[in-house]
């Protein structure tokens, strides 16, 4: 462990400068020309360690990206994606930075810098000719805007595979994550009937006051101590002041801890009853990233990921978050899973957004560590 975590530290200026270069190609979810150009950075890198890349092409969405490592036995799936939530542009007001041993820049921290930490975990278990199961990376387009285009695909490598190692940050302070909460967003619209406020209000039936009932009905259903959240973020509807308003819609996110929190929680929007039998109300949406929840495939993935740390001189800690990703999902088909692999910082989605340059180093021989743990391992 010591000869691989020195060869990972000859190997930051490398790095770093791989991070720089894709964190510099800016890759907006929702701009496949902007994320097809970081990809072809993502493929290079790839091919440079010693990959059989494929691309796997997208109308609409940035074309996904996999990359098979020889090895054996068993048989490994990295996930992570590196499309991002920042405008194209956000560079000229987040440059690429470092500031007291913190590089800075939009999406390093989620996640362009794991990418490039788990390309050269695999180079320097080559390079040192490191037991390692055989790995297949896929690494996708549209995870920061649901992964409509990449769930199947995801799921499909999952159901092929021992483990799926999720390589987004590290929680804060450096722990890994075993457990996440599914994410949900539903749209609740309530259809009135207009009337004049002044003249005729009682031939009206207000979707907004329908819809402000509901939004109390649902603040009902929370239990923030489990870790079930129900915000209405957006609301919008009527015309005019003095117009009984004939429609309104509510935006609600919900995050759940497990999947019968989430089966419940459906239900009870799903069967939301209108106050005012004149107005209805309509539903859509649902849990579209299941609960990642902590099982004992999970458990024992922990305690690998633990010897690997501990080989390398640290203790290990493990916590959840109310974010979703990929992991969600191989979770959820029962393919043991262990996510926030990727280096410790701060900042995702924010404009602080950084990893620490001193974990760098330490986080490649650690994903390096684990993989080798894993050869063989059921």
């Amino acid at each position: 462990m010591k000869e691989l975590l020195d060869y990972c530290t000859s190997q930051v200026p490398a790095i770093r400068a791989d991070v720089e270069r894709l964190v510099g190609l800016e890759s907006p979810s929702r701009d496949k020309a902007a994320v097809d150009r970081c990809g072809a950075a993502v493929v290079d890198l790839l091919r440079e360690s010693g990959a059989a890349v494929t691309t796997l092409p997208q109308a609409d969405r940035g074309d996904h990206v996999r990359a098979a490592f020889a090895g054996g036995p068993g048989r490994l799936l990295i996930l992570g994606h590196f499309d991002t939530v920042w405008d194209l542009g956000t560079l000229e007001r987040m440059p690429i930075r470092e500031v007291d041993g913190r590089l800075h820049g939009p999406g390093i921290y989620d996640m362009k810098a794991s990418l490039v930490i788990a390309i050269h975990a695999m180079r320097a278990l080559r390079h040192l000719r490191l037991p390692m199961p055989r790995v297949v990376m896929l690494w996708t387009t549209d995870e920061e805007i649901g992964s409509d285009t990449s769930r199947a695909t995801i799921e499909a490598e999952a159901r092929d595979s021992d483990a799926v190692l999720v390589v987004e940050p590290s929680l804060p302070g450096g722990a890994v994550k075993t457990h996440r909460k599914g994410c949900g967003e539903f749209t609740i619209t309530a259809h009135g009937v207009a009337a004049h406020a002044g003249i005729d209000p009682r031939k009206g039936a207000s979707a907004i006051h329908e819809l402000a009932h509901q939004v109390r009905a649902l603040e009902a259903l929370q239990d923030l101590d489990r870790g079930i959240s129900l915000n209405v973020g957006q609301i919008e509807g009527g015309t005019r002041g003095n117009v009984v308003a004939e429609r309104a819609s509510a935006v609600v996110d919900v995050r759940v801890p497990t999947m019968a929190d989430a089966a419940r929680i459906e239900e009870a929007i799903r069967t939301l009853s209108p106050r005012n039998p004149k107005v209805t109300l309509e539903v859509h949406g649902g849990v579209g990233r299941p609960p990642m929840e902590r099982t004992a495939g999970t458990g024992r993935l922990y305690e690998e990921a633990r010897a690997a740390a501990s080989a390398l001189g640290r203790d290990l800690a493990e916590g959840g978050t109310g974010g979703g990703s990929d992991g969600n999902f191989t979770a959820a088909i029962g393919v043991p899973t262990i996510d926030g692999l990727g280096p410790d910082g701060d900042g995702a989605h924010a404009v602080h957004e950084h990893i620490l340059l001193a974990d760098v180093p330490w986080r490649a021989a650690f994903v390096g560590a684990l993989v080798s743990r894993l050869s063989g391992v059921k």
